[in-house]
């Protein structure tokens, strides 16, 4: 049987606390940062403007994250 340990992290980027899964920085390849933050960066590496990321994230909120993704 799996178990998960919740662990509490500090993303560096926005310094928010977060214990779901770490994203992995597109900056460095190496950073790991938050989910929201993961997603704003791959939002942005596609041109996606700040406010329609916004919108995303809060739809994502809203829908909720698959765990067995």
């Amino acid at each position: 049987m799996k178990t998960e340990e919740i662990m509490n992290r500090t993303c560096p980027v926005c310094g928010r606390e977060y214990h779901e899964a770490p994203a992995l920085s597109r900056v460095d390849s190496t950073t790991l940062i938050c989910p929201d933050c993961g997603v704003r960066e791959a939002l942005n590496s596609i041109g996606v403007e700040e406010a329609e990321q916004e919108e995303i994230l809060g739809i994502l909120h809203r829908v909720g994250r698959s765990k067995d993704v």
